[in-house]
């Protein structure tokens, strides 16, 4: 399947930079890749051996992707819960998003009044 592959997609999925922590039969990859169109971000790799009975293995992926507009976000989350296992100490805060993110309602996408609809005000 590689060798069909465009350039571009190619580029999409290229590794400019890796890093790897071993952990028992975990393995974690921080992988930088880069978009087509230059935008880096970050993928977070865990990988895991799975024993049977019989001795075989198999190897479970679970990934997450980090873009570079949530890095602060996501750091300061994990040194927050870092502190808290180390120390106990609980962070000032427990939720990190952006400060001008809009709560979306049910009124962001239609404009029935649903009060209207309540039958059991009108009885």
């Amino acid at each position: 399947m590689e060798e069909s592959m465009t350039d571009g997609a190619k580029k999409f999925r290229e590794n400019v930079f890796t890093s790897s922590v071993r952990a028992g039969k975990r393995t974690y990859y921080f992988d930088v890749k880069e978009t087509k169109g230059g935008e880096k971000y970050i993928t977070v790799t865990e990988r895991k051996r799975r024993y049977n009975e019989d001795g075989s293995y198999k190897v479970e992926k679970h990934k997450i992707f980090l873009y570079k507009e949530d890095f602060d976000k996501f750091a300061d989350a994990l040194d927050d819960v870092i502190e808290f296992v180390e120390s106990g100490k609980l962070p000032k805060k427990t939720e990190y998003s952006d400060d001008t993110e809009k709560k979306e309602t049910i009124e962001d996408y239609t404009d029935v009044k649903f009060e209207d609809l309540d039958t059991e005000k009108s009885e």
